[in-house]
């Protein structure tokens, strides 16, 4: 599975230590920045170069940080083909894979406590879609990208 990863400045080094355990479970990871927390940057430059290659296909599945996920989750829905939202435990990962086919993971780098960011990120990246009753809802999403 091919992972797009980014982060603004409040996210680095969670960012460093997820590039690191993917990429020894087996993942791709593209690393699209940033590595400087001295430097506050602007978390739309990085959301963006992020959905922008799951929204083409050029990535499976994409995960942000910043403070929050809230503005990346933001940025990253502007993008067809993108379902991004901020997820900060076990039961929202899972259930924004299984209900909602959620393509791009925004992890609240302020916020995320004592949870393993590692465990977190690889139960939604093995989470599948459940489909069913759920696919009529992902396609209703997906037409609003024709508008």
């Amino acid at each position: 599975m091919r992972v797009s990863i980014a982060s603004d400045h409040r996210g680095v080094r969670i960012k460093a230590k997820l590039v690191q355990c993917l990429t020894h479970e087996g993942f791709e990871v593209s690393d699209e920045g940033t590595d400087d927390e001295s430097c506050s940057v602007d978390y739309p430059d990085f959301a963006t170069a992020v959905a922008s290659k799951v929204s083409r296909g050029d990535a499976d599945r994409g995960i942000l940080i910043c403070g929050t996920g809230i503005g990346m989750a933001i940025v990253a829905n502007k993008f067809p083909h993108v379902r991004a939202a901020a997820c900060y435990d076990e039961v929202m990962v899972e259930m924004s894979r299984r209900h909602n086919d959620l393509n791009v993971l925004c992890l609240p780098g302020d916020m995320i406590g004592d949870r393993s960011v590692d465990d977190l990120v690889l139960l939604w990246l093995r989470t599948e879609f459940e489909a069913g009753r759920h696919s009529r809802r992902v396609k209703k999403i997906n037409r609003l990208d024709q508008s």
